[in-house]
């Protein structure tokens, strides 16, 4: 089988290249030249196809899965319903708790969207991080590719960072979960990463399966006071360097970097980071802007996001209200992903510039044609809602006194507004 970017080297026009193309609103040819450098990836399950990376909408990711103290799958699968219903791009299942192929499955089975892993987690839950070997995270890797997942995480932090982790003296440390279970790893073997050890078998299994290689963000920062320090550049430098080489080897590569916390005012400076010393797409969980905003994370989160996605993020991951706090409900994933669905709606209106569904919006309110907003709208359920619950043809909050209305009157009246004195308008 001929991959995607085996493809799009030879200019192959493939069904999900144009499947891509036709959504994005883009020229294929330029698509494949966009996926040959290795600026744009394609993620597919089935006939889904999703890209990301330069020049394309911004994308969503939405998190899901059970713990090893909390196990619903049921839950899981509704939370993934409810993902694809309000527009998510793709979803990772990060399970690790119960059956955990049998929880995957039953998500896979009743949607249709590109599904992520991290092999890690499932590796430990499975087999202890104590008696865990090289060998089982490899045999997790090769049975996830045959289930058909879409993409895979591998966590490549290396002794130089765990050094310089020592050094740096982060308030909060090391927040990754699939970077500390891989660093606790190394440390209770005395061995170097299995992941980058095993690089080769792990690209070899992904290009047998077209699998979208994620290079994960140990190193991201867990507080606002932890700013960008030399165990984020090293990490940079890694992930970049082992990018190229899976591309270079054929399979397509996705970097994760600049997520976490960052003070508001560092967010675009890290971005640029990234994006200056590569062409790689860009993954990034939030960032959150502020520590304190537990219970309203996805907020927070979301104005990170649209920093983010402006300064050339291409790829987000939702956060939502229980972040910090516990496993999300399925209406705490609706309102993380619609929060930065509209986060990533304003990156993109700095990225792409003005975009067509705001016009439509304005073009509405301007002629009070109320459905016509709603379907504008994110969640066009809630917006009905609230509209029904004031009773009246017109908007409660100005009631007679639109400010639309009276200019209407005033600018659509061909009268001049001058006083006779000259001296006053009206």
């Amino acid at each position: 089988m001929t991959s995607i970017l085996e493809a799009a080297r030879s200019n192959v026009v493939t069904p999900a290249i144009r499947a891509v193309a036709d959504e994005e609103e883009i020229d294929p040819l330029e698509l494949c030249q966009r996926i040959a450098e290795g600026s744009v990836v394609i993620m597919h399950r089935g006939e889904k196809c999703v890209g990301i990376g330069a020049g394309l909408r911004t994308k969503i990711n939405v998190n899901l899965g059970t713990s090893n103290v909390s196990v619903s799958p049921d839950e899981e699968v509704e939370k993934a319903l409810v993902a694809e219903r309000y527009g998510a791009d793709m979803i990772s299942d990060l399970s690790m708790g119960g059956d955990i192929p049998a929880i995957r499955a039953a998500v896979a089975g009743r949607t249709t969207l590109p599904l992520t892993t991290v092999p890690i987690y499932q590796a430990v839950a499975e087999h202890g991080l104590e008696d865990l070997t090289a060998e089982d995270i490899l045999a997790t890797i090769r049975a996830q590719a045959e289930e058909g997942v879409s993409s895979l995480v591998v966590h490549c932090v290396n002794p130089h960072m765990i050094d310089l982790l020592k050094a740096q003296g982060r308030v909060m440390g090391v927040v990754s979960k699939g970077g500390s279970i891989t660093s606790s790893f190394m440390y209770l073997n005395q061995c170097k990463n299995p992941f980058i050890e095993h690089f080769d078998e792990i690209l070899a299994i992904a290009r047998e399966h077209d699998i979208v290689l994620s290079l994960g963000n140990t190193a991201r920062s867990g507080c606002i006071h932890d700013p960008q320090d030399p165990v984020q550049m090293e990490e940079m430098r890694q992930n970049i360097e082992l990018a190229r080489y899976a591309h270079h080897m054929g399979v397509q590569a996705i970097i994760e970097g600049a997520g976490g916390h960052i003070r508001f005012d560092r967010i675009r400076e890290v971005i640029r980071s990234y994006k200056t010393h590569s062409s790689f797409p860009l993954f990034v969980a939030g960032p959150l802007p502020t520590d304190v905003a537990a219970g309203y994370d996805h907020v927070a989160g979301a104005v990170g996001a649209s920093a983010a996605s402006a300064a050339g993020a291409d790829y987000l991951c939702y956060i939502t209200p229980a972040e910090h706090l516990s496993l999300p409900s399925p209406e705490h994933v609706k309102e993380g992903l619609i929060a930065f669905r509209i986060a990533a709606h304003i990156g993109d209106s700095v990225k792409r510039g003005a975009v067509g569904r705001d016009l439509e919006m304005a073009r509405n309110r301007a002629e009070f044609n109320r459905g016509g907003q709603i379907a504008c709208t994110f969640d066009p359920e809630r917006a009905q809602q609230i509209m029904e619950t004031a009773g009246n043809e017109i908007c409660t909050m100005c009631g007679d006194f639109c400010a639309i209305r009276l200019m209407k009157a005033i600018c659509g009246s061909g009268k001049s507004t001058e006083c006779p004195d000259k001296s006053v308008r009206f």
